[in-house]
């Protein structure tokens, strides 16, 4: 695993000071578009201020305003155990650190996205509708992929190129809003009077860059965000050695007619599948933020029995079409040399499902699990709420609300009252 985190990282220097250097430009020509010869330093002044306050506000305070963005409320293991063990269970086979801290979004649509600086400061957002759909196997996979955006090092690059294109953008749009409402006018002058043939050609290439600056950007953030897409779905297939639970899940959170209802183009992209964005597998292009679902899934039933590096790779090229392996050269070599060596029993095996049997019996399962599965999400985003919960004689299981100001409450079923001080309060 360490050799794909290697390889994430040179490619995300690679590709930071790419954007970076996009974006000091973008600074300069504006500098000298508006401001006149000699604007240009001033220029890349302000758009290295404006790059750190953005950044500054993404690494020190960006998980959480995401969380506030998706309506996203954090919870304890007592709250949803199943989750929590569920979370556990792929911190141990991912070798990470540090338990992510798991939110909880309350939207009926299926979904799940990971956010963060580094291992110490992660977090995992799953909605209700993911937990109430989803099976044990079905939910590793996810919580596997996510965490492998997390072993991987992919929120803290993610969240580096998207505060650069987030720079990118405002410092065009203001660039064009003051060339355009005056700024073009004090330019000309300037170059009238100095008879600069340069300064037109800075010129020509400042109003280009206004334009393509954005786009180039966004096809740099996308184009990236794609690729780690693929590699999270390589790392849930082995941290959970049972590709098809992942492609399960995904089959689920694609052909859901349930739409979000807290997701924007910030956000959107964060997820295991943009909400926003619902690909064939023919419909992926430049500004995809995702790849198709549908060959994501056909790469995971395309594994071998025993999912490894070699297996996804193999799958992906026969899939795509592609020459180029999506796995790093020297993580395909550690596993050959694991290859050679003993045997290791396996924990669980791919079971071949026609995909036609499965895309209409995606969303059919038991009603009493879904039920069960129901109450306990409920449950969790209510405890989550400061919900104070009594267990009433009768059986029933009165919810409070923190808003409710009166001293006793009274059960609906058996009309007994309790204090909201008594002892027989369970939960919170």
């Amino acid at each position: 695993m360490w050799e794909i985190a290697l390889s994430n990282r040179r490619k995300s220097i690679f590709l930071v000071v790419l954007m970076a250097l996009l974006l000091f430009s973008v600074g300069y020509t504006t500098g000298e578009l508006l401001l006149g010869p000699g604007g240009g330093l001033l220029g890349i002044g302000i758009a290295l201020i404006i790059w750190v306050i953005l950044t500054s506000i993404a690494f020190f305070q960006g998980k959480k305003l995401l969380m506030r963005i998706s309506g996203g409320q954090k919870i304890e293991k007592a709250d949803h155990p199943r989750l929590f063990n569920v979370v556990e269970e792929m911190v141990i086979a991912s070798q990470l650190t540090k338990i992510p801290d798991i939110y909880i979004i309350d939207d009926p649509a299926p979904n799940a996205f990971a956010t963060g600086r580094n291992i110490d400061n992660a977090a995992i957002a799953v909605t209700t509708g993911l937990l109430n759909r989803l099976n044990r196997d079905e939910l590793q996979g996810v919580v596997a992929h996510e965490i492998g955006h997390v072993k991987n090092r992919d929120i803290l690059f993610m969240t580096l190129l998207g505060v650069m294109l987030g720079a990118i953008v405002l410092i065009t749009d203001l660039a064009v809003r003051s060339f355009f409402y005056g700024g073009h006018r004090r330019r000309s002058r300037t170059s009238s009077q100095s008879s600069n043939q340069l300064q037109i050609i800075i010129l020509v290439i400042g109003i280009v860059l206004m334009i393509l600056s954005p786009i180039i950007a966004q096809i740099i953030y996308f184009a990236a965000s794609r690729k780690r897409e693929y590699l999270a779905d390589s790392s849930s297939a082995i941290f959970t050695r049972y590709p098809e639970g992942l492609a399960r899940a995904l089959e689920k959170i694609e052909y859901t007619s349930i739409r979000m209802k807290k997701t924007n183009r910030v956000t959107a992209p964060m997820y295991i599948v943009n909400p926003l964005q619902k690909l064939s597998a023919k419909s992926v292009g430049l500004f995809s933020t995702h790849p198709p679902t549908s060959q994501r899934i056909q790469i995971l039933r395309n594994m071998a029995g025993s999912p490894n590096y070699i297996d996804y790779d193999t799958a992906y090229k026969k899939i795509t079409g592609s020459s180029a392996s999506i796995i790093p050269g020297t993580t395909l070599q550690t596993v050959i040399a694991d290859r050679k060596s003993p045997s290791k029993p396996e924990l669980k095996k791919t079971v071949p499902i026609p995909t036609a049997v499965l895309a209409g019996a995606a969303m059919s399962v038991e009603p009493e699990q879904v039920s069960e599965r129901v109450r306990e999400t409920t449950d969790a985003i209510w405890k989550a709420k400061n919900y104070r919960f009594i267990d009433c004689t009768c059986g029933a299981k009165l919810k409070v609300p923190p808003s409710f100001n009166r001293p006793t409450v009274t059960c609906l079923r058996c009309r007994t009252s309790y204090s909201l001080n008594s002892k027989v309060e369970n939960g919170k």
